[in-house]
């Protein structure tokens, strides 16, 4: 069954900075949508990162270090709880859309190793599926387009209304809608069952991230490497 007859549950994160490796989850949202694109139930979560937000994090999602720190529930309680509910959706079946999820999921990932928390993969007993990743799916099957691929461009090339940029709930429903979107003007992509889409998207982030490198070495920086796992970046052994 296509999964544009499905209910999607989208999930989104703001941080405090762009390294999987080194930052940390702030804010986040788990967002269930039905079918016809009405939003069922909702899950937000506001998070002392233990770190300071710096301002050029603040200046995107809007939340501050004090602002974080004074109303934020304390960081190891929020993973827990944020992994465990979407390990929950995945194990049920539901088709997780993470905008970029080779972010989203990973850094997740690396916060569930800081503070000793299981994994998605973990609960899971595999890596996280099936997830629908806008972007990937953007790329392979609208390859040649020029200009931006984030949230805020793909939202205004499919016409979906995005009106509270990086708000992770506002984000975490436009995701979803905008890949309804492509689902419907793209048909081969959009009669996909779940794990089939999952996996076109394993192959085609791979060939995106080799694609990149090869232009990164041509023109820029020789021994440049584009990470091509998705949508969890193995953690370094």
């Amino acid at each position: 069954m296509s999964w544009l007859g499905r209910p999607l549950v989208a999930f989104d994160l703001e941080t405090t900075g762009t390294d999987v490796e080194s930052d940390r989850i702030v804010t986040a949202a788990l967002v269930r949508l039905e079918a016809d694109g009405a939003v069922s139930r909702e899950r937000t979560w506001l998070i002392d990162p233990g770190v300071a937000v710096p301002e050029q994090a603040s200046a995107i999602h809007g939340i501050s270090t004090d602002h974080a720190r004074r109303h934020g529930v304390p960081a190891a309680a929020a993973i827990e709880e944020i992994a465990g509910a979407v390990a929950e959706v995945l194990r049920s079946g539901t088709p997780l859309v993470v905008m970029n999820a080779r972010y989203d999921l990973s850094l997740l990932d690396r916060e569930c190793g800081r503070y000793g928390a299981e994994s998605v993969s973990e609960r899971l007993g595999e890596a996280p599926s099936p997830v629908i990743d806008p972007l990937v799916i953007d790329k392979h099957v609208d390859k040649y387009r020029k200009g931006k691929r984030a949230l805020q461009a793909l939202c205004a090339h499919y016409g979906v209304p995005l009106d509270d940029a990086h708000d992770a709930r506002a984000d975490a429903v436009a995701a979803a809608r905008v890949v309804r979107r492509m689902g419907e003007r793209h048909q081969p992509v959009g009669l996909l069952p779940p794990a089939e889409l999952h996996d076109l998207q394993i192959g085609a982030a791979a060939e995106q991230s080799a694609s990149l490198q090869a232009y990164l070495r041509r023109t820029a920086n020789p021994t440049a490497v584009v990470e091509q796992a998705w949508p969890v970046i193995p953690r370094s052994r």
